[in-house]
């Protein structure tokens, strides 16, 4: 809550004995709450039988379900070359002034499945800025998908403590959903760099000894107890697919908080400056980008038969592309030889017309593969 008017000299704290606990009830979809849990949109308390610690642990490995099917977003990068699958956590890397915040609010908007199970968002916000939280919430609210979204939010100026809480408070919510009362789940949480900044901070006042950049020697297993509470439980008809969002310091990729979280998630979708700057939007770095799980929820029964295939002649041809593009800055395009040239327009086709989408422009998975098939004419 802050520090705000509290004399140290007739404060008093008292210890409860038990960790915190989460309020839950089906009532909590459509409802925003700050990072403790406590609802902050002014339509009252949750009335709530179930109270669960929020410190839950991962799941226990011989209990996991393989993650199957996959989690429609409507925008074609995803869908259609690095596909997220129910169940699985794959990170978002970006980089300060990158247009995550947009991509992450396309996302929670236009995401679904396609056959027909309960399905829910929980968005864990940390860190941000007050108009970044109002652009979500309007967003969500003029949209109409607020009634399927539980959103959590730490704003840059509440306590550090709440915000190392907020991750573990929306999971907890989303186990609930998931796991109580069957949804398919999805749950964005960003950005992950301010929750690991939060917990620098509270380790340095805690006097512990610091690791890589200031961090505290457990960064990694206090990630991975957050990540590892995504996926699929044998006997339970939920699953969690998760996306941790992150700000690289400098776009350094090598930095300790993607390093790390790239050991333990399931792959990466990674935004690029230079798309960004070219007004590529949203500006995927396909080549530094992968689903580790996308073979096993595509293909027949769940996308289309022929996905994978264009997957992979749409990552070996834009691979030639910056080869083309090197080659190009040397020699110059008209020097190129006619299968260059074919790559330098594949590239700029690509780019153009399957990266770029419009704000509010939904693609379906037939639309995104048939358009794969159409841009691989150039260069066959």
């Amino acid at each position: 809550k802050g520090t705000d008017d509290i004399n140290i000299k007739n404060v008093q704290t008292e210890f409860l004995g038990e960790p915190l606990k989460l309020k839950l009830s089906p009532l909590m979809l459509g409802r925003i709450f700050d990072g403790a849990g406590n609802p902050i949109d002014g339509l009252g308390e949750i009335n709530a039988r179930i109270k669960r610690d929020i410190n839950s642990n991962p799941i226990n490995p011989i209990a996991r379900k393989y993650p199957r099917n996959y989690i429609h977003t409507g925008i074609s990068a995803i869908d259609g070359l690095m596909t997220i699958i129910r169940g699985q956590k794959i990170p978002i890397f970006s980089g300060s002034g990158l247009n995550h915040n947009e991509l992450a609010e396309r996302i929670i908007r236009q995401s679904n499945i396609t056959d027909g199970d309960k399905f829910a968002i929980v968005f864990g916000l940390m860190g941000a800025e007050f108009e970044t939280a109002e652009f979500y919430r309007k967003s969500f609210e003029e949209n109409g998908v607020l009634s399927k979204v539980v959103m959590f939010q730490n704003l840059s100026n509440d306590a550090s403590v709440e915000r190392i809480l907020t991750p573990k408070v929306a999971l907890t919510c989303a186990e609930y959903l998931a796991y109580d009362l069957g949804y398919q789940v999805l749950t964005v949480l960003t950005d992950m760099t301010s929750y690991a900044e939060a917990l620098r901070e509270v380790s340095t006042l805690k006097g512990e000894i610091p690791s890589r950049k200031g961090y505290p020697g457990y960064l990694y297993s206090d990630f991975a107890s957050i990540y590892e509470r995504a996926g699929m439980i044998e006997g339970r008809e939920g699953s969690i697919t998760q996306i941790p969002i992150l700000t690289m310091p400098n776009d350094d990729i090598a930095h300790p908080i993607p390093d790390l979280t790239g050991y333990i998630t399931e792959g990466q979708i990674v935004l690029g400056r230079d798309l960004y700057q070219k007004g590529i939007n949203p500006p995927i770095d396909i080549l530094q980008s992968l689903s580790r799980l996308m073979k096993d929820g595509i293909g027949e029964g769940y996308t289309r038969k022929d996905h994978a295939e264009l997957s992979n002649k749409i990552f070996s041809a834009y691979s030639k592309v910056q080869d083309a593009r090197a080659l190009a800055t040397v020699l110059g395009e008209a020097d190129l030889s006619e299968i260059d040239k074919k790559y330098i327009k594949f590239g700029e086709e690509f780019e153009n017309k399957f990266l770029n989408q419009g704000t509010y422009e939904n693609r379906s998975i037939d639309e995104t593969l048939d358009l794969m098939k159409e841009l691989l004419k150039i260069v066959e």
